[in-house]
């Protein structure tokens, strides 16, 4: 324990020891995971909320940071061996911040169904547009949810975004080993102290929409809607601040100090205000979600999972009488057969 209050994560000196490296490396990245990270915080929290379970939650969270670590302990062999320049450069993080939000819209994309046509209209003016077909309410529409094989690429994405922990993950603790051969692992160790910290978050939030006591199929729906918009927004948030960013490089570096010696609070900047406008978005949406849901079933008839049914024939006025007459083609029926 009195090595562990020893540690001094907010500037670790050079020389230390292989042991004092690993456990530094490792609360760093706990460090990194607890406190808002844009990084870690919004995607994990978009990802998560596509669960409907405790269990998806920590899936995805786990598969998000473990491509995270992988990223990490990558950076370091790089730091170690020389072969990349790791510095604060406020241009490359803007341009990291646009990848990361581009690909938040892809998965959005996914997710949602949406489809965007690229055309002008004069009057009123509007360039574009993005629309989910008249059947993307459908059940068979409304199946998905983000998946661990992209969060885990969306990890593996936002890695490479160099705040104060990855630099000095890559300039103090990498080059302290001993050899090439362990370069990676000061990487490593801050990934797994993240994961461990982001893998019970996912599941906390993964348990949130289980515990709205909706039924199975309303859960899907409340998952699928609350990721799709967290994660297309918070993709718009992303770019709109890289873009920023990118025109003006100060923005990357300027906030509010708060006088706190712990990275990712020691100021209120972009980076914090986009984890707050990500996580508000995904409780609005999941709040507004789940109280839509639960006033449409009011009446018998009007049970939204009857109705969305993809497959159901003839009109919704007589859903207990599915193999009706009136499809058969028959003489009276609404479609004269030859």
């Amino acid at each position: 324990m009195s090595h562990l209050l020893a540690l001094n994560v907010w500037n670790p000196p050079h020389g230390l020891s292989v042991g004092a490296v690993v456990l530094t490396a490792f609360v760093l990245g706990v460090v990194h995971g607890v406190t808002p990270d844009e990084h870690t915080w919004p995607i994990t929290f978009s990802y998560a909320v596509g669960s409907f379970s405790a269990r998806r939650g920590m899936r995805s969270a786990l598969a998000f940071s473990l491509s995270f670590s992988v990223q990490r302990a990558l950076l370091s062999e790089l730091a170690y061996l020389g072969l990349i320049h790791v510095a604060d450069d406020a241009t490359y993080e803007a341009a990291i911040y646009v990848v990361v939000g581009g690909a938040m819209g892809a998965a959005a994309f996914y997710v949602l169904r949406l489809r965007c046509s690229l055309h002008l209209h004069l009057w009123p003016p509007r360039i574009g547009g993005c629309h989910r077909p008249s059947h993307a309410d459908t059940a068979e529409w409304a199946g998905r949810t983000p998946t661990p094989a992209m969060a885990a690429v969306h990890g593996f994405v936002a890695g490479w975004g160099l705040g104060a922990f990855a630099l000095i993950m890559a300039t103090v603790l990498a080059p302290a080993m001993p050899s090439a051969a362990l370069g990676w692992v000061p990487g490593a160790a801050f990934g797994l102290g993240t994961t461990a910290v982001l893998a019970g978050a996912g599941a906390v939030i993964g348990s949130l929409i289980r515990h709205q006591r909706l039924p199975e199929e309303l859960a899907h729906r409340v998952a699928q809607e609350g990721a799709g918009w967290t994660l297309l927004v918070g993709g718009v948030l992303f770019v709109a601040a890289g873009l920023a960013g990118l025109v003006d490089p100060g923005l990357m570096s300027s906030g509010i100090s708060t006088g706190v010696h712990v990275h990712n609070l020691d100021q209120l900047g972009l980076g914090t205000l986009l984890v707050v406008l990500v996580v508000v978005v995904a409780v609005v949406t999941i709040t507004r979600t789940v109280h839509r849901f639960r006033r449409m079933p009011v009446s018998a008839g009007d049970a939204p999972d009857v109705a969305d049914v993809p497959d159901a024939p003839g009109d919704s006025s007589a859903p207990e009488r599915a193999p009706s007459t009136s499809d058969a083609a028959g003489p009276d029926g609404s479609r004269p057969g030859p």
